[in-house]
């Protein structure tokens, strides 16, 4: 199997969470709106669709292809409940944007309305608003990097002073279940450590993904959470996620793309879409999952990277 490299914007969808990347002013559409007045506010507003709210709450939307159907059909004094479309897919605006870009592009919407936890509407997330906000991560991604250079250099050196066989650091985090307000800190604290330790940026992307989703499963699978160890060697990081949960009872299931076990509430929220275990298995070396019901599951990743990459020569 070929590993795949990780871009920089494919790091920051996996590490930056929906609220950086939202458009706070959304225009929205009443209920009690025709589809006449909605031709008018979006033409006026430069829009091709918008999200209809009643009491904060979103209960449908309208686009301008409804606007098309409804001239061709009842006429655009037909009022906006007739015509919108009732199911609609939001996300919560601390889910990640990796959650995003799966609706957005498989799943063929072209905006998602954001909502907080009581599921009021707090803005909308478009493919514009997304490469706009992405591109602005970038830069500040850049101008944090350039602080970072002293740390790096002094964190470089660990490998190079200290004399043995065999160096290595060991990371240890602890990650709560249902902590979602904490979800994926434990991935941007190993990635920061990998970087002042100079592992290569493809690297740390890659391990970047894998640790993010090993989080994630042990914030929606476990009872009682579980921790991550990260082992650093001059040529090699080993990475290990564990927890004393239910265990899985069918591995060749939940190693299936698409597979989730998450419950509804879960998905709603934009996570446990079942492409976990799928993108680490595509980011590492080496992938191992072992797991019994009742008695939890050991996840093992390894990332191979030759003797050069951590601590090279100053």
């Amino acid at each position: 199997m070929s590993i795949q490299e990780i871009t920089k914007v494919q790091e920051l969808i996996y590490t930056t969470r929906v609220e950086s990347v939202m458009a706070v002013n959304v225009i929205v559409v009443s209920p009690s709106m025709t589809m006449s007045q909605v031709k008018d506010l979006m033409r006026d507003k430069r829009i091709s669709g918008a999200p209809v709210v009643k009491d904060g709450h979103v209960i449908g939307i309208v686009t301008m292809t409804d606007v098309i159907r409804s001239m061709e059909g009842p006429g655009l004094h037909a009022s906006v409940t007739q015509i919108m479309t009732t199911e609609v897919v939001t996300v919560l605006k601390d889910a990640m944007v990796a959650d995003v870009v799966n609706s957005l592009g498989p799943r063929g919407f072209s905006r998602l309305p954001v909502v907080d936890h009581d599921g009021k509407l707090v803005g909308i997330v478009t493919t514009g608003t997304l490469m706009k906000s992405l591109l602005l991560q970038m830069d500040k991604s850049f101008q944090k990097s350039e602080a970072e250079k002293l740390y790096t250099y002094r964190a470089s050196h660990i490998f190079q002073d200290i004399s043995s066989d065999d160096t290595s650091l060991t990371l240890r985090y602890f990650v709560n279940e249902r902590d979602f307000d904490n979800a994926g800190k434990a991935s941007s604290l190993i990635k920061r450590s990998l970087q002042r330790l100079v592992v290569r940026p493809q690297i740390v992307r890659r391990i970047g993904v894998a640790v993010y989703e090993a989080e994630m499963n042990l914030v929606i699978h476990t009872d009682i959470g579980g921790e991550i160890v990260v082992e650093a060697r001059k040529a090699r990081v080993n990475i290990s996620a564990v927890d004393h949960g239910p265990g899985i009872g069918d591995l060749k299931q939940v190693l299936q793309p698409g597979f989730s076990t998450a419950p509804e509430w879960i998905r709603d929220m934009g996570f446990g879409a079942g492409m976990g275990l799928a993108n680490i298995r595509r980011v590492s070396d080496l992938m191992k999952i072992t797991s019994e019901p009742g008695q939890g599951t050991r996840l093992e990743m390894v990332f191979n990277f030759g003797p050069e990459v951590i601590a090279p020569k100053t």
